[in-house]
């Protein structure tokens, strides 16, 4: 019988037994869920004191047309919001640069100014509804737009709570939205790190993210790696610039992706747990437990959808929200199925939360936490995982750490090396995907073409006209003076985000800001 394989290379056998965890100590590999080292679950009774956050990730076009759509979810049982941002955005360009033409509004929403942010927000209790904002270079800047347009709406910065995914490292390796080199990018993270902990004490500063590694190839086991080698890199730049340990910890969070096979997923997040314990409290010191606890995020894998009978991703989604679930993640993104094709419509976007809620309310599986605690298979898979992430982590250490990984190549490397091995086995056959290389539909046989969203290409004219608008309205001379602190602060050693704070009161824009700090910074070519 040919031996069977997890997607990491885990060895399959056909039955588990007691003498497959020889050896094995529960109380010192899991404990009872909320204590260390937190395999079975950060909570005492996870899902049954409060269920994951049902946190959908969109956005389009204007800031109008994305309010809606938020607005809409969050009336249909969505518990948190997640920003998606267009290119020029994360690039931190406003949709008037010539670079723009084409890209405002397509794979997010168009935001220029504190302006825009508002009318984002508009109607959504920001004290009572937390946002997760997936932006990494210019996420300084955008972090100041929410906190001013918070303000503006009588919301103090210690009454919103939410996450900046500001992980830059894995941009030069996985998304390419990087503006500034790494090293000047990486001060920009802590300064972050260390506003909130002073001012947002329920903001999440950093989302140390192995969902876009894993995107771009890596197997499970990198996929933790390579997230722990930078939350390390992270972790140290922040402690080195003075903050202490505990002052920040319990507000870093993580992001992983969740593939097709259940219970080596499963095993990855119960491994990550137990990882991040251990480094906290062993390697970097921190006496507080909340420091210990990895928080963490899950989306489906959006590289697992395929556009070829595309109500098929309703089953792969399904199955990994299933997996994000059993193995105790704080908040969830499920795909739509149609997003291997465009981005989801409002009537896809309602499916993919239904999937969550039908997990919620009608599985009972957030009844007991951890309902796989014990399984034989479960558990070895975790050793395994938690085996081979250590060895890779001894690995990046050698060669210097996280930032010398991105800068070498060395991530790129591996997870080219994972990538070229998972499609040899897909177009060998090996590896199936169902409608892909086995039960393909006959010529003719698709259903009816799928109605997909369009964003119209008259969104930059409209964003445009905005820009137009804002820049007559405002005092120029309160802009420039701002943008001239700004300046000022980066190329010193002051922290940024208080002028930021300036910069976007006075209705400076994302490319003004994001300009300033070019001037100071440079920016990389890759």
């Amino acid at each position: 019988m040919a031996e069977r394989l997890t997607d990491s290379g885990i060895p399959v056998k056909p039955v588990y037994r007691p003498d497959d965890i020889a050896g094995w100590s529960y109380e010192a590999a899991l404990g009872d869920p909320g204590e260390f080292p937190f395999a079975r679950g950060i909570y005492p009774t996870m899902y049954r004191g409060r269920l994951w956050t049902m946190r959908q990730y969109g956005g389009y076009a204007t800031a109008e047309e994305s309010n809606r759509r938020y607005r809409y979810l969050l009336e249909q049982g969505q518990t948190g919001l997640s920003v998606a941002f267009d290119l020029p955005t994360q690039l931190g360009y406003d949709a008037d640069h010539p670079l723009t033409e084409g890209e405002v509004g397509r794979v997010g929403v168009s935001i220029c100014s504190v302006e825009d942010m508002r009318q984002l927000l508009d109607g959504i209790p920001l004290d009572r509804v937390s946002t997760s904002m997936t932006i990494n270079a210019t996420a300084a800047i955008l972090l100041a737009l929410y906190v001013v347009a918070a303000e503006e709406q009588g919301v103090p910065p210690e009454k919103l709570s939410g996450t900046t995914q500001n992980d830059i490292l894995k941009e030069y390796v996985a998304r390419g939205t990087y503006v500034y080199p790494p090293r000047p990018s990486l001060r920009l993270v802590t300064d972050s790190i260390a506003f909130c902990a002073a001012h947002l004490p329920r903001w999440n500063p950093i989302s140390i993210s192995g969902y876009h590694l894993r995107e771009a190839g890596c197997t499970a086991a990198q996929e933790l790696a390579f997230t722990f080698a930078n939350a390390i890199t992270y972790t140290t730049a922040t402690l080195d610039a003075g903050l202490e340990i505990d002052a920040f910890a319990p507000r870093l969070s993580f992001f992983f992706a969740c593939h097709n096979n259940l219970f080596e997923e499963i095993a990855k997040f119960r491994a990550a747990r137990r990882i991040w314990a251990r480094l906290a409290r062993d390697r970097f010191g921190a006496k507080d437990p909340n420091s210990w606890k990895l928080r963490f995020h899950t989306q489906t894998a959006g590289s697992t959808l395929a556009a070829q009978q595309p109500q098929n991703n309703v089953v792969r989604v399904t199955l990994q929200a299933l997996a994000a679930v059993l193995g105790g993640a704080q908040s969830l993104h499920c795909n739509a199925l149609d997003e291997a094709l465009a981005l989801p419509t409002e009537a896809t976007a309602q499916l993919a939360l239904r999937t969550q809620q039908v997990i919620a309310y009608e599985s009972g599986v957030p009844d007991s936490a951890d309902p796989l605690a014990g399984s034989y298979l479960v558990e070895r898979f975790t050793d395994e995982l938690e085996g081979r992430t250590e060895e890779l982590l001894a690995e990046i250490e050698q060669i210097g750490g996280g930032l010398v990984a991105v800068e070498s190549g060395y991530y790129a490397r591996r997870i080219e090396e994972s990538a070229y091995v998972y499609q040899r086995a897909v177009e060998s056959g090996d590896k199936t995907i169902v409608g892909v290389n086995r039960f393909q539909t006959a010529a003719g046989g698709e259903s009816a073409p799928m109605k997909i969203l369009k964003v119209d290409p008259a969104v930059r004219e409209r964003q445009i006209r905005r820009l137009e608008q804002l820049r007559r309205s405002r005092d120029g001379g309160r802009v420039t003076a701002a943008l001239d602190r700004l300046r000022a602060a980066a190329a010193a050693t002051e922290n940024v985000l208080p002028p930021l704070l300036e910069c976007a009161r006075a209705r400076a824009t994302v490319g003004e800001m994001a300009g300033a700090m070019r001037t100071v910074f440079g920016e990389y070519r890759g």
